[in-house]
């Protein structure tokens, strides 16, 4: 590891900490950390592998989004802000390396220590990092930053807080963070805290400044105008002052970034089509196939880029919210699940290009194998077998029908386990015990037409059961508040995950958040195997026994029956103006946060 104790101290040195008592943990100083052994990078790297040195700079790019905004604070829980906002304008203590599965190199910080047990982590900062407005970053602002986002701002930044006993200066550019939690993860999660200026919020509202104001970051964007719900654009910082970081080098090259938004993505993909916006990104490989015919492609002014990757399918579909009766029967959930003919719908929308998810890590080594569970994962779940839902130590397998419209076998599978669940078809309509029918809403974003055409071909399978199953479109606001305050019987859900998950599986999925209102755990999971899983990821020392504790969750979650899996994005599908262009080495994230835009660049062609 980069950061380790000591292997061999000098006899003297040993002879003097032994006299003054217990030896305390020391730790060295390095570039950069991995969540296990050492990040790839060298100390003298010169730039990210995936990032082109000599990248131009200029030009500016148009996105897309569909809903609105009505705030420009991205940290607060609060408001929806542009989702992009966080990523484009901030900065951390360190900065992620998308080509490696979890390894941070210094940008705010020219150092990070830590003891081998990674119960600290001391950060220095270097000299010359500063606000967008020319202000130097202290160690004050750190502070002030972690502390005010675990208390005031969003849920994603709260759980780290808990697990700080003690955050404190150790020097003119250092600060120390003692944990009170065993977590080898904490010190990486430390290092990606957003920091922000201290100053800018002395006698105001952090958690509710909406549209008035920005916070000040160290980024090499800033906002530069917006229309509140319709537009806002970003300049490039001319005097941003990581720009000649290796970890910078041939990275955020644009003059401008701007997001215009839609009603819908429909509006959407037509205004890219009419030339409004210069990158689209494309989530249905049929419509990839058959739908990118218009001039603009056929003459090569448009480009049609995919972007392959190595992470895990993560999960996309349609998510249950068990905190309501029936849905918390796991006997309900699999009969709506038998009655999601997923193979014909895949046919209708997506030409049946896409695989379906098959578990929440499939697609990475980190999936659940198929059968029983052994060795390992057989151990870790043995605790829990008499509780686990059936199928978790046996081997589940997401049901399958013959492609028909009818998908009668699987209708009468479902049917079965509802009467099995004390539900039965009285007068065409299924009802409970005290007669009352079941009726199921879906959440959804207005705009995501895609989706309604799902859930329509859906509703028309379960009114063959006897069950009413209705869309409900609403804007964005309403949207945020409903799932906030879980509203709705059914709603979409998409998580990517990584290829070393860590104490963002709590937030996804753990018991704290079940009931806590904005909690990302929208589906109610209140279960001891997962947060026992999940605290054996995050303990364990070998990757080979994380390798295991991922799996074993994997294995609950899945056959939890928590949520319809639908299509995996196998691959990232990008269609864009011939005058953007990217490196040719990928990083094994592809197409995630990191890559566009800020490894793009704008140049003219003849």
């Amino acid at each position: 590891m980069t950061s380790v104790f000591f292997q061999k101290l000098k006899l003297a040195t040993t002879g003097i900490l032994l006299l003054g008592g217990a030896a305390p943990l020391l730790a060295e100083s390095s570039h950069g950390i991995a969540m296990y052994g050492d990040p790839s990078l060298p100390q003298d790297f010169v730039s990210l592998p995936y990032a082109n040195p000599s990248a131009p700079k200029g030009g500016k790019v148009v996105f897309g989004n569909t809903g609105g905004f009505d705030t420009l604070n991205p940290f607060a829980q609060k408001g929806t802000p542009p989702w992009q906002l966080r990523f484009w304008g901030y900065e951390s203590l360190m900065g992620r390396s998308w080509d490696e599965a979890f390894s941070l190199y210094g940008l705010l910080a020219e150092s990070v220590e830590f003891p081998e047990d990674r119960s600290w982590v001391e950060f220095t900062l270097r000299p010359e990092a500063k606000f967008s407005d020319g202000s130097p970053v202290t160690v004050e602002d750190v502070i002030w930053s972690y502390e005010t986002l675990g208390t005031q701002g969003h849920l994603r930044y709260r759980g780290f807080w808990s697990k700080v006993a003690e955050i404190r200066q150790t020097g003119p550019l250092s600060l120390r963070i003692t944990f009170n939690t065993q977590d080898r993860e904490l010190a990486l999660i430390a290092g990606m805290r957003p920091i922000l200026k201290r100053s800018q919020w002395a006698g105001k509202d952090f958690a509710s400044s909406g549209l008035t104001e920005a916070p000040i970051g160290t980024g090499a964007y800033v906002v530069d105008s917006f229309e509140a719900g319709r537009q806002i654009t970003l300049r490039r910082n001319p005097d941003y002052w990581g720009k000649d970081l290796p970890f910078r080098v041939g990275t955020q090259n644009f003059d401008q970034l701007r997001i215009d938004f839609f009603g819908d993505q429909t509006v959407l993909f037509e205004s890219f089509k009419a030339g409004e916006l210069t990158a689209y990104r494309e989530f249905n490989a049929d419509k990839w196939q058959r739908a990118y015919g218009f001039d603009a492609v056929t003459s090569g002014r448009i480009v049609k880029s995919e972007i392959p990757h190595q992470r895990p399918s993560g999960m996309t579909g349609l998510a249950f919210n068990t905190r309501r009766a029936p849905l918390d029967d796991w006997r309900v959930r699999e009969a709506l699940i038998l009655a999601f003919n997923f193979e014909y719908i895949n046919e209708t929308i997506t030409g049946g290009t896409q695989q379906r998810i098959s578990s929440y890590f499939s697609n990475s080594h980190l999936g659940m194998q198929p059968g029983a569970a052994s060795g390992r994962v057989a151990q870790y779940l043995a605790p829990f077998a008499e509780d686990l839902p059936p199928g978790t130590l046996s081997g589940y397998r997401l049901p399958q029908s013959d492609g028909t419209k009818r998908n009668r076998k699987n209708l009468r599978r479902a049917m079965a386990l509802l009467q099995e669940a004390g539900l039965s078809v009285q007068d065409g309509v299924l009802r409970d015990a005290n007669g009352t029918e079941l009726r199921l809403n879906v959440l959804l974003r207005q705009g995501d037409s895609e989706m309604k055409t799902v859930i329509e071909i859906y509703a028309r399978a379960l009114n063959r059961l006897g069950i009413t199953l209705t869309p409900e479109m609403v804007d964005n606001a309403q949207y945020v508040g409903r799932q906030s305050s879980f509203d709705f019987d059914l709603t979409r859900l998409r998580r990517e995950l990584s290829l070393s998950p860590g104490n963002e599986q709590r937030l996804y999925w753990g018991s704290a958040g079940a009931d806590q209102p904005g909690s990302r755990n929208l589906m109610g999971i209140a279960s001891p195997a997962v947060d026992a899983m999940i605290d054996h990821m995050l303990t364990v020392d070998a990757p080979e026994d994380f390798t295991a504790a991922t799996r074993a969750l994997d294995r609950v979650l899945t056959a939890g029956r928590y949520v319809i899996p639908i299509w995996s994005f196998d691959k990232g599908r990008i269609a864009h103006v011939k005058e953007l262009h990217f490196p040719d080495v990928l990083p094994i994230y592809g197409d995630r946060t990191g890559f566009m835009p800020e490894v793009w660049w704008y140049q003219a062609t003849e």
